[in-house]
Order: structure tokens, then sequence, then C-alpha cells
């Protein structure tokens, strides 16, 4: 299985909800496909990834960028994340950098505050 996904726009935030595998096969399309939206805007951008099954080195790095992106428009990432997500994450060490988040609603706050 691939990865899959869905957009909702909010007033000052886009909405994806993903679901398969962050990897290598699926980073370039993924990389392409947020970069197009987080261009088009709104420039703030939550990530659910609360039902993905695996994120590798690659996907981890497709993330890093994403972040990178977005911060440079003045926008924010927040990432909903599942107990494999925030494990794969933390073995990284980017917990903090990667805004991980326990549910959506709890993401909306944080884009309220921003």
């Amino acid at each position: 299985m691939s990865l899959r996904g869905t957009r909702e726009v909010g007033d000052n935030y886009q909405l994806f909800r993903l679901t398969g595998l962050l990897d290598a096969f699926s980073e370039p399309t993924f990389r392409k496909v947020l970069n197009k939206f987080v261009e088009e805007g709104p420039k703030h951008i939550i990530l659910d990834l609360s039902h993905i099954d695996f994120v590798d080195s690659s996907g981890l790095g497709a993330l890093v960028q994403l972040v990178k992106k977005v911060q440079g428009i003045e926008g924010t990432l927040q990432i909903v994340t599942n107990p494999r997500v925030t494990q794969t994450v933390k073995l990284v060490r980017l917990e903090q950098f990667l805004s991980l988040q326990p549910s959506v609603d709890a993401a909306l706050e944080k884009v309220k505050l921003a």
C-alpha cells in the first residue's frame, strides 16, 4: 500500500489526512504535492499522520524539508501522530522540531495561536 490522503482547507490552515506508508517510494510524490499546496496557501499546515503505518528516513527527510519550507513563508506545521510515527521521530530526536501533536484538535488549537 502506498500513500493516500485528503486535503481540507480552513480559514487559515490546510489539513492533510494521510494513510499508508511515507517511505522512499511515496516521498517524491508527497514532497511535490505538499510543496504545491504550501505555495497556494493557506500557510499553516496540519499533517494528520495518525493513520500512517510506517515512516522511513526518506519520509522523515521530507517532513524536515516541509517544516523549513513552511517556516520560510512564516507559516507553521503541526504533525498529528500515532505511537509508531512518534517512536520513529524520537529515535532521531526530531520531536521538538517537527511539532508533534496528539490530535487534530490539539493541532488546530496551535494554529489558532499562530
